[in-house]
């Protein structure tokens, strides 16, 4: 946190608890949502959606719970990635009905890339991690 600076980190956070707070509300309304309905309202498999709304709720769950507690906070990153790729095919799919449609998913997919990219697992801190830890014989 040193090398970014608290301003950053706390900039960080903020956009890591609304994307939460944003997947969170997208996933629920997908599961608490029947199948039918949601296959009815978008045209594409309500089993499909309801796989998307699990995704979106752990993704949320994922930008969180880990730096939160400091148990893994690199999954932060690995979350944020996972919702990159599912932000993706939503602007694909919003594309195609319109443009100005598939911003959202599209500005909301690059802020996930942000918290990504500085959230990913850094190869140097596990490594520092095996080297504090003693190694039990």
């Amino acid at each position: 946190m040193a090398t970014r600076g608290r301003k950053f980190e706390v900039l960080l956070w903020t956009v890591q608890t609304l994307l939460a707070l944003l997947f969170a509300f997208a996933g629920v309304m997908k599961l608490a949502m029947p199948a039918e309905m949601l296959a009815q309202q978008s045209g594409m498999d309500g089993t499909f959606l309801k796989f998307i709304g699990v995704c979106e709720t752990l993704g949320a769950l994922g930008l969180i719970l880990p730096g939160l507690f400091r148990i893994r906070p690199g999954l932060t990153g690995v979350a944020a990635a996972g919702l990159v790729v599912i932000m993706i095919g939503a602007t694909v799919l919003t594309a195609q009905q319109g443009v100005v449609g598939a911003l959202v998913p599209f500005v909301t997919g690059c802020l996930s890339t942000v918290v990504a990219w500085y959230r990913w697992p850094s190869p140097t801190a596990a490594r520092l991690q095996l080297v504090a830890e003693p190694v039990s014989q």
